[in-house]
């Protein structure tokens, strides 16, 4: 690597100008260190922070090493959480964009069937949680007998939400010869097992923030009465006004309850817990992520390796259960170098808990005294006058998207429709070549193209006209990652 830069030289076009585009401009240390290794196809044990860049780390150059035309999965990445699996998804997919690499993510409380004639198709990259991916391998839903790389993403998250057997498994059924990567906050005696006896030779890579969390963090404690929590939430969010907040809670009720009583008090918010559909929960993440709404209230399920740039103050509600899930959860603020405010709400009795928090993290919390009345009703008058104009954020993939049109045709395999029947209708366009056409996947009722280089309105339009397979089909654009 070039000067904290990515060496135009090591990648392809694609590659590059979808690093471009996705606004890459330096490499952070793990990103530094790991890339070079992985381009060697070399085993990797990597302990670093969340918000380090080890997924990038990891998906450049799996992207850049991807053969395009090869029938069956390359790559596997296993990862703890659903929310994880569709946003790895995403980040893998944006990487690969212009290389035109398909990367599916398989979790549970989704169909299987719906999943499994999805990976019928050409798949390169399979994004999982532990156990909807071990029942598509048992079921042979999916042939890994071509993989070539192994990711195993927040492996001690894994250990701790009871996944690594399954993990192990799965490890025991992917073929010998394979570059296998490790990524891990914390690196505790099993996972450090796992990786002695199925790594090769693998190089430890530890990263460490450059800037301490206390001076990049502005932690601070309240002791309140659990019943004068909600009141206390209010006035800090009225006196400091956050343009993103993220509220932690220990159960979905205590989620629930608090996202009631904030509605109520005419807080435009949104929850996130493992109780909610899938689809609801996906939702709520990206409506925060768009700035829809500013304060997200949330369990520990949003806590570990979800990446929403800018959160400005973190509160938890609840004080943790452990020490670990407290910096997971001040982890999401400060981030990118970004200064950033943690408050934790601490009842009499949780003292103690208190204590040992500091005691892990080796810095006391300063405590505050809980703001006036006076300072929360005149910040609340500027609250109320903020929230009628939200301030929408844009993505980092949204500059990579905005010459990208994903096209819905309305025929699928039913139908008997090819991928070439579609690039051959493509391409007979005047001033279209097979170049501009990205991912074509095709369903059993209908079928959906990427057209590259801001060619889309001019394939639309031709469509709406053009036979293929000997029938003018309904057309209509659709979001990129439906």
């Amino acid at each position: 690597m070039d000067n904290n830069g990515f060496d135009k030289c090591k990648f392809s076009q694609e590659i590059v100008q979808a690093l471009e585009d996705l606004g890459f401009e330096t490499l952070t240390e793990v990103q530094q260190q790991v890339i070079p290794l992985a381009l060697a196809d070399t085993d990797v044990i990597v302990r670093s922070q969340t918000g380090s860049g080890k997924t990038a780390a990891f998906a450049i150059p799996v992207c850049e090493k991807i053969e395009v035309e090869q029938r069956y999965p390359q790559a596997l990445v296993l990862t703890p959480t659903r929310e994880l699996a569709v946003q790895l998804k995403q980040d893998i997919a944006n990487i690969g964009r212009f290389k035109k690499i398909r990367c599916v993510a398989l979790f549970g409380r989704q169909p299987m069937e719906a999943q499994k004639r999805e990976l019928k198709q050409r798949v390169h990259v399979i994004v999982g949680t532990p156990g909807r991916t071990f029942d598509h391998i048992v079921r042979k839903n999916v042939n890994l007998d071509e993989l070539k790389y192994l990711i195993i993403d927040e492996a001690d998250k894994m250990l701790d939400m009871g996944f690594i057997d399954q993990v192990e498994a799965i490890v025991k059924m992917l073929p010998i010869n394979r570059v296998t990567m490790v990524f891990s906050a914390t690196m505790p005696d099993k996972i450090q097992e796992i990786c002695n006896q199925y790594l090769r030779n693998p190089v430890k890579i530890e990263v460490d923030s450059e800037i301490p969390p206390a001076e990049l963090i502005q932690q601070a404690c309240y002791e309140v009465q659990d019943s004068e929590k909600i009141n206390l939430a209010l006035k800090i969010i009225y006196t400091k006004r956050p343009d993103s907040c993220l509220v932690f809670c220990n159960t979905r009720e205590r989620v629930e309850m608090l996202f009631d009583k904030m509605k109520k008090e005419g807080v435009h918010c949104g929850s996130l817990h493992g109780g909610m559909e899938q689809r609801e929960r996906l939702q709520a993440m990206q409506s925060f992520k768009r700035g829809e709404f500013s304060l997200l209230i949330a369990t520990d399920v949003a806590a570990r390796g979800i990446h929403v740039d800018g959160i400005a103050l973190v509160i938890n509600y609840d004080i943790p259960v452990d020490n670990e899930s407290y910096v997971h959860r001040i982890g999401r603020t400060g981030r990118a170098g970004k200064e950033g405010m943690a408050i934790t709400f601490v009842t009499p009795d949780e003292r103690s808990s208190l204590a040992e928090i500091e005691q892990y993290i080796d810095y006391q919390i300063p405590r505050q005294e809980t703001p006036t009345v006076e300072a929360a009703e005149s910040g609340k008058l500027i609250f109320d006058k903020n929230k009628a104009m939200p301030n929408y954020k844009s993505d980092k993939s949204d500059n990579l998207n905005k010459n990208i049109t994903r096209i819905r045709i309305n025929a699928g395999k039913k139908t008997k429709m090819r991928p070439g029947d579609i690039l051959g209708a493509i391409t007979n366009i005047a001033g279209v070549s097979a170049a501009d056409t990205g991912i074509i996947d095709i369903q059993d009722t209908c079928s959906y193209v990427e057209i590259l280089g801001g060619k889309g309105d001019l394939v639309m339009e031709a469509l709406l006209h053009t036979k293929i397979k000997g029938k003018v089909h309904t057309i209509k654009k659709v979001n990129i990652f439906p």
